[in-house]
């Protein structure tokens, strides 16, 4: 196997004996197999497109089948063998569809295109080779020993003739679709869909397949990734302010109350939702977990009085905070963990999460009901304090004149957005140790389990405005960039002359489609850590700096010097 896509990847090169998020070789090649089949799929649906051939099936297969492979989502192999026999399903059927309307498919114009085109144009041209001849190839009909060494040959491996910096831009857009493959799902999930989006990702993926793009092409295609991730954030945030109202301010117990207890982690709002309405009346108290604390702010879900407050912190401590938790475990969506012994028992997976062995529920979440009754949930009550969530970008512009007119007073210095992902890996201490010594006249805006290393952190006020600003989770990034967008046009100034700064921090992918979403939009002087992607080499890096200004963080005090002087 070999894998680089998040931060924490073995020895900041790859993964290839396992992946330190517990992915099992057999799953990281299948994987890969499902991405490789997803853009054949995508070639005929890009020039499907062309003339009027649009499958719905196929744009949100597309983006399940592209979310399943982000970090922390599904380790269960054959679900996995189940969704590439099923790409081959629809793309037959779009291939008929593509060849009805007198369509043609483009591979490139000669046989030295490249090794996968090549492979394309064979499997997209009718052949069917048998496995051992070409097993990159054919996938229909193939059990899932047959798969796994297809899939070994067709992932991101370091490939010794290849040009290092193209390989990288590859990467970068394929991790970078990954996450808005994610964002697309959650939207598509509450209502909001977007052929502009599905296009894009259809004819993304059909290019990482090109092996005559160039190096300006590629950059092209992934700062079109971070437009149309853009969308996808947008779509996501009218789903969730549409399904559930806007966020409010709200202050969230991280204590318990005695009875019986769900434990809600992940980041679906409609997941969360369905659960309070089946839980109504039944003597169990909800809890978020992670990224699901701010759904505390949704007036629709806040409304539900046994939703009750926030257990635990960041993604990679669930197994000491879920083994501690003394009812059922319902996990949404991505950041799933290796469940430990202890509590396999007790956690259910829905959606696309999945981990072998463990319960995979539907939308009727009985068994996880009935698990939380027979546990004996909290004993007694518990007070740990609260924190504010519910910042988002309707609740901090309903109070711009006060932000303004305290910037102008000369009240607020400066805005830090301290925001991203967390994790396991040592470093991630800095965005705690940065935090603390921000100076008192600076406002924090936070989102993402980022804010995990500092949200219990009681910075107090500026006139009013609390100091630590929590907008919401990563899929919340549309409401921080619509808070700098609106402060830009308060102040007639663009967003990199305002005195903001981000100080970013990176786990998976969701996070580089965010960051190319930063760079679509021209924001320059981004600090990013902890480490830098394994996937970014040294000449693709200097083309960042160059045009974007990205710096690596490097201690609280000499970044906090940099930026304030």
């Amino acid at each position: 196997m070999f894998c680089n896509q998040c931060e924490q990847t073995a020895k900041g090169q790859g993964c290839d004996k396992m992946g330190v998020c517990g992915k099992t070789p057999e799953v990281a090649a299948l994987q890969d197999l499902l991405t490789h089949s997803v853009k054949g799929l995508s070639l005929y649906a890009h020039a499907g497109r062309k003339m009027g051939v649009v499958d719905n099936e196929v744009n949100r297969f597309t983006c399940e089948a592209i979310f399943s492979t982000l970090t922390n989502v599904d380790f269960d192999p054959d679900r996995f063998v189940a969704m590439i026999e099923r790409c081959d399903a629809l793309k037959s059927r779009l291939k008929e569809k593509v060849k009805a309307a007198g369509g043609q498919v483009a591979f490139g114009n000669e046989p030295e295109a490249g090794f996968l085109t090549k492979i394309a144009r064979m499997f997209l041209g009718g052949e069917q080779p048998d496995f051992t001849a070409h097993p990159e190839i054919s996938f229909t009909a193939a059990g899932r020993n047959q798969l796994v060494p297809m899939g070994e040959k067709v992932g991101f491996a370091p490939k010794p003739d290849a040009n290092a910096d193209l390989e990288s831009l590859r990467q970068i857009l394929t991790y970078g679709l990954r996450g808005v493959a994610a964002y697309a799902d959650h939207a598509a999930i509450l209502g909001k869909e977007s052929d502009e989006v599905y296009a894009f990702i259809h004819e993304a993926m059909a290019a990482t397949l090109d092996q005559s793009l160039g190096l300006n092409e590629l950059i092209g295609l992934c700062l079109g990734c971070g437009k149309a991730n853009l969308k996808a954030m947008e779509l996501l945030d009218a789903a969730n302010t549409g399904s559930y109202g806007h966020p409010v301010p709200t202050e969230v117990p991280l204590g318990a109350k005695k009875g019986k207890a769900i434990l809600v982690s992940g980041h679906d709002l409609k997941d969360l939702g369905l659960l309070l309405e089946q839980t109504a009346g039944r003597g169990i108290n909800i809890y978020t977990h992670g990224e699901m604390l701010p759904c505390h702010g949704y007036p629709e879900l806040k409304k539900h009085p046994h939703f009750h407050g926030h257990y635990g912190t960041a993604w990679q401590n669930q197994q000491k905070e879920f083994a501690e938790f003394p009812g059922a475990i319902l996990m949404t969506t991505n950041c799933i963990q290796k469940p430990v012994e202890s509590y396999k028992g007790n956690i259910f997976t829905t959606g696309l999460v999945g981990w072998p062995g463990v319960t995979h529920v539907g939308k009727d979440f009985s068994q996880v009901i009935n698990k939380a009754l027979e546990m004996p949930g909290f004993a007694a009550d518990e007070d740990k304090g609260s924190v504010l969530t519910g910042f988002a970008r309707n609740a901090v512009l309903g109070v711009a004149d006060k932000v303004i007119a305290a910037v102008k007073g000369g009240d607020i210095r400066h805005f830090f957005l301290v925001a991203g992902c967390d994790g396991a890996k040592p470093g991630r201490n800095y965005y705690t140790e940065f935090v603390e010594k921000v100076p008192s006249d600076c406002v924090v805006l936070t989102l993402a389990c980022g804010k995990f290393r500092f949200f219990d952190k009681k910075l107090g006020d500026i006139g009013g405005i609390p100091r630590l600003l929590d907008i919401g989770q990563c899929n919340d990034a549309y409401s921080a960039i619509q808070i700098a967008v609106a402060l830009a046009g308060a102040f007639n100034c663009g967003v990199n002359d305002l005195p903001l700064s981000m100080v970013l921090s990176w786990y998976e992918q969701k996070a580089v489609a965010i960051l190319l979403t930063l760079l679509h939009l021209g924001i320059k002087g981004i600090r990013l850590g902890p480490s830098l992607p394994a996937f970014i080499t040294p000449n693709v890096l200097n083309v960042l700096v160059e045009n974007f200004d990205i710096k690596p963080i490097t201690t609280p005090d000499e970044d906090l010097k940099a930026i304030l002087g």
